[in-house]
């Protein structure tokens, strides 16, 4: 007999992931698509412009102008499972605080992985801002910089303006006068994970390494999360594997992926320098050739993966990236389309003191 309780599986899993998401559905990602992400593809409504205003004619009325309100094809790229055996129980008769043990971890897991993938899209897709190193008295200075950037970009100014923060920097902002702590802004932002606000963006801690990276602004408008579990979190019996007696696992995949939408909207902050990277057309199908034009040192070298697991940390060691060996506007690289490169710049004593990451268009993969 089916467990009374796994039809509610998927729905406590997925409530788990936005619990423990720091980049939160609503507060830096919008779900705003038509169609099934289990499916492969949705659409995602694209729209840079607003509706048109002009005068009215009382004799003659108005021209009925054209909606330029598009949709496009958002692929979904990424197929996560969990598949944990439980083993003594047949599936019927696992313990519920077994199972709800085992719900919760990968609740907590998969928030990880999405998450983590979900900043690479950020940051790849992301305007790329290089500051000064960042302290106390400086930090209100360069996040207000940036609310001008934004909001010279038209990007709304409506109280739902982000900021990812990385421990560092967080302190200099703790430290800042002009920080408001999320205890005297309601229980609402709190429910966020917001910590407080400053400059008007909402501050969010988050405990990120990559390479010089202080921060990422944004606004929830303009990056896009869809995801769906493609098959449903259960409990399946393995008695009939002809491998496992008296065992059982839970099980279930997740369809999911992240889009930036406009670049203009979503900064990335550096201190220091980040690498500044092109991609062009390889001359195989298939391929890339990634340019590193600045942010590089003059006896560094490089290394590149795609869709890295994790983001490169300043001061890791290239044994211990263990990337592939990049040569500047030579090395072709295989990629599909969505797919992230990050480089990274080893010093002399080679170890990592930038990193970069590309989104290639389609017309910089060979054909």
């Amino acid at each position: 007999m089916a467990h009374e309780a796994q039809e509610r599986y998927s729905s406590l899993v997925l409530a788990k992931i936005r619990k423990e998401n720091k980049l939160k559905t609503g507060v830096v990602f919008n779900n705003d698509y038509e169609g099934s992400p289990k499916a492969g593809v949705v659409k995602i409504p694209v729209r840079d412009t607003e509706v048109a205003v002009s005068d009215y004619d009382k004799a003659n009325g108005i021209t009925a102008g054209t909606g330029s309100t598009t949709y496009e094809n958002f692929p979904i790229s990424k197929d996560k499972a969990v598949n944990e055996i439980i083993d003594g129980y047949d599936a019927q008769l696992v313990p519920d605080n077994l199972v709800a043990d085992r719900l919760d971890s990968a609740g907590y897991a998969l928030a990880s992985v999405i998450d983590n993938d979900g900043a690479s899209v950020l940051i790849a897709g992301a305007t790329s801002m290089n500051v000064a190193a960042l302290a106390a008295d400086t930090v209100y200075g360069t996040i207000v910089d940036i609310r001008t950037a934004m909001s010279k970009a038209n990007i709304p100014d409506d109280g739902k303006r982000y900021l990812l923060v990385t421990p560092d920097t967080m302190a200099c902002v703790l430290k800042s006068p002009e920080f408001i702590k999320a205890s005297d802004l309601g229980d609402a932002v709190v429910q966020e994970g917001v910590v407080g606000k400053i400059a008007g963006f909402k501050v969010i801690e988050w405990n990120d390494s990559t390479a010089n990276l202080a921060m990422l602004a944004g606004h929830p408008r303009f990056a896009t999360r869809a995801e769906e579990f493609s098959v449903p979190v259960h409990i399946q019996d393995l008695s009939q594997s002809g491998k496992y007696i008296g065992a059982s696992a839970v099980q279930g995949r997740l369809a999911y992926d992240h889009k930036v939408l406009r670049s203009a909207a979503i900064r990335a902050v550096y201190s220091p320098a980040h690498l500044v990277l092109a991609a062009a057309a390889g001359s195989t199908k298939g391929k890339t050739v990634v340019t590193v034009s600045a942010g590089g040192e003059a006896n560094g070298t490089y290394a590149y993966k795609v869709n890295p697991s994790e983001r490169a940390a300043f001061g890791v060691t290239d044994t211990a990236y263990a990337g592939t060996a990049l040569t500047s506007g030579t090395t072709e690289i295989s990629v599909s389309a969505g797919d992230i490169i990050e480089v990274v710049c080893f010093n002399s004593g080679k170890t990592a003191v930038s990193s970069g990451y590309i989104n290639p268009a389609a017309s910089a993969i060979k054909a």
